[in-house]
């Protein structure tokens, strides 16, 4: 009896002891899927150094380059426009200056250029209401007077006073010739603007530029600024002559 106490104590401990230990699986082969995934650390690129498109300058030297010149040739025009108005401005509202006759051009036979007329004569104003004109040589009398008929400025006729001496009587302005005059420096606007688009056209044609290039976006934003100016003078000389509603 004692024999058969201790074989079932001995056999229950074994069984204790079995159940105790940690079981070991056999595992099969690591699947790729298996591998634990990382994940790369991605960086946030800054837009702040980036440039629109419409803010980006030309960098082609070649282009900054004709740039340039169209930039200059359009602001001649400009200027020599805004010259213009400025004397027409002077005569809408009833000053007599020698301004008025800045336009006008003469060309000699023995030269390759217009001349301005303050080149060859001197222009001076008597009793407020008449501009003299004293050319310096004889022989350039006809050229000045030629000149200011090609000139076409309202109300400009011209009479010899004497051998080399011409004299300009200038009418007060009414509301028909500030009319005249504002009509007339209109028709010279859309020459002005005309001469605009030619540079830029020429400019493009130079330059063969790809279409939706900064370049040519640079040069449009060019030619719309040097027009803008344009209405901008038309617009301050219909202001000052009391013309805003008038065609």
């Amino acid at each position: 009896m004692i024999l058969l106490r201790q074989a079932l104590r001995t056999s229950l401990c074994r069984g204790s002891a079995l159940c105790s230990r940690p079981i070991s699986v056999p595992r099969g082969p690591r699947l790729p899927g298996d591998a634990c995934r990382g994940y790369a650390n991605k960086k946030i690129k800054s837009t702040a150094s980036l440039v629109p498109g419409s803010k980006q300058p030309i960098t082609d030297e070649g282009a900054r380059a004709e740039h340039a010149k169209a930039d200059e040739k359009m602001a001649a025009a400009v200027a020599w426009f805004r010259r213009d108005c400025a004397a027409v401005e002077t005569r809408a509202t009833g000053r007599v200056t020698p301004a008025v006759l800045d336009p006008v051009r003469v060309k000699l036979p023995h030269s390759d250029r217009e001349c301005r007329l303050d080149e060859l004569a001197t222009v001076g104003v008597r009793d407020g209401s008449t501009l003299l004109i004293t050319i310096f040589d004889e022989e350039n009398v006809k050229h000045v007077e030629k000149a200011l008929y090609d000139s076409k400025l309202p109300n400009i006729i011209p009479q010899k006073h004497d051998s080399r001496t011409i004299k300009i009587p200038i009418p007060k302005p009414t509301l028909e010739s500030n009319m005249a005059l504002v009509t007339a420096a209109g028709r010279q606007s859309e020459d002005v603007r005309v001469q605009i688009r030619k540079v830029h056209q020429a400019s493009l044609k130079r330059g063969n530029y790809k279409k939706h290039s900064i370049e040519l976006e640079e040069f449009q934003k060019l030619t719309d600024r040097h027009i803008a100016e344009v209405d901008k003078i038309v617009a301050g000389l219909k202001k000052a002559t009391n013309l805003n509603s008038k065609k």
